[in-house]
Parts: structure tokens; sequence; C-alpha cells
């Protein structure tokens, strides 16, 4: 199927009501734009190399845990906010 010529779905009058009914997704796409071909691939590759680096990482819920951390350690520097270390830790 030609993304393109893909419809969401349709409207389907009901008793007092339209109800939506989406379309299935389940087809093999065709895409000629060549600038979205580009997009994919890189958005692939990326997440190949997403995937690679969380092999390395033996604890990854930790090293998120981390950087969630250092991020709310920064945001509260620009808004002039005090975060205690008991506090940071419970985010």
């Amino acid at each position: 199927m030609n993304i393109d010529d893909y419809v969401a779905g349709t409207y389907k009058q009901q008793y007092e009501y339209k109800s939506f009914v989406p379309e299935s997704i389940n087809h093999a796409w065709e895409i000629a734009d060549g600038e979205i071909l580009n997009i994919l691939s890189e958005a692939d590759r990326a997440l190949g190399e997403l995937n690679a680096f969380s092999q390395l990482i033996p604890n990854v819920d930790f090293f998120i845990q981390m950087h969630i951390t250092k991020e709310a350690t920064q945001s509260s520097r620009m808004s002039c906010i005090w975060l205690w270390v008991p506090m940071l830790l419970s985010l």
C-alpha cells in the first residue's frame, strides 16, 4: 500500500451518533518519498546504536535513574529550588 493513498479510517453512522472506524495498518507499505526513507533510515540506525549501548550497561535502570537525578538537579538550580539528597533519591 502506498502511504500517500492511506486513509486513517471512516466515520460510520450509528443510532444517534457517528463513530470512527480505524483502518487496518497491517499492510506492506510503499514509501516513494526519498526524504521520508532517509529519516526512517536514520531513526533505525539510532535505535540500533541505543540497543547496542544498552547491552554494554550492566544495570540500565540505575543508569536511567542517574540521568533523571542529574536532570532534576540541573533544572532545580535553574529554578532556584534546592533539592536535598533524600529528595533526589526518591525520584
